[in-house]
């Protein structure tokens, strides 16, 4: 079940030094345990969204809320780059370890922990691996269990498996749900497919792009976790459909608008 509001977009904007509108009167309620996926065009302000939310970007205006923690928690929130950006000197076990080390956790309390996120993502015999050791799928691996080492509330992923092929990309939707699903995350993806805001999502966020901002906020009602035989159903290839033609309506207002 999902429950409170954890983060919430009010009339957000953001423009750019060169007068850049970025985001428009964007607003938005993403509740406690939701997989909320950001879809549309390239140059659309999905990223500089989930970046404003990270606070990795300030806000021209408007407002972002997020719901403080009922218990203790470390860190609020975890973010995946679209590139692994690991440390090419460190280990494996070292680069997941970089967040704890920066808090001020020595290596024996962390060891534990650092363990743990390895073996989240199967990653638990490649520990004294270094990046250059390890595959495109490999190395993104290791960039979530950094980002799920600090225990955050909330995970946000910036277009993590573009770059992957289909077969490591469909593997690595299914590791990230799991985890979402064990850990009670809330989750923001980014995303240009279709098909991977399909079967990640409990509500796609259709951007409109020139400036950014919600074109459509559409609910997949499917059970949640799902998994790779929900791919090839007919209900799948509907929710795609109807998914596609609201990002095509969106492109073709753009289209008569500019």
């Amino acid at each position: 079940m999902k429950g409170d509001p954890i983060i919430t977009m009010t009339r957000v904007t953001k423009r750019f030094g060169n007068n850049t509108l970025a985001v428009s009167d964007m607003s938005l309620t993403i509740n406690e345990g939701e997989f909320i996926t950001f879809l549309g065009p390239s140059g659309c302000g999905k990223s500089t969204a989930l970046k404003m939310i990270a606070g990795l970007l300030p806000v021209t205006a408007g407002t972002i809320t997020i719901a403080p923690p009922q218990g203790k928690t470390e860190q609020d929130l975890g973010f995946v780059f679209q590139e692994p950006t690991l440390m090419p000197w460190a280990t494996v076990f070292d680069n997941v370890f970089l967040p704890l080390r920066l808090a001020g956790i020595n290596r024996s309390q962390a060891t534990p922990r650092v363990d743990k996120a390895l073996a989240d993502v199967g990653l638990t015999k490649f520990a004294k691996s270094y990046p250059r050791e390890l595959s495109g799928g490999m190395k993104m691996r290791v960039s979530i269990a950094r980002a799920m080492v600090t225990k955050p509330r909330i995970l946000l992923m910036d277009e993590p498996f573009a770059a992957l092929d289909e077969m490591t990309r469909s593997k690595l939707n299914n590791d990230v749900m799991r985890l979402a699903n064990e850990l009670g995350l809330t989750v923001v993806f980014v995303t240009h497919s279709v098909f991977e805001s399909v079967y990640l999502s409990t509500r796609v966020i259709v951007m409109a792009a020139r400036p950014g901002r919600v074109a459509d906020d559409l609910a997949v009602t499917v059970p949640w976790p799902r998994n790779d035989e929900w791919r090839i159903s007919p209900d799948f290839s509907a929710e795609a459909r109807r998914i596609s033609n609201s990002l095509k309506g969106t492109l073709d207002v753009n289209h008569i608008d500019h």
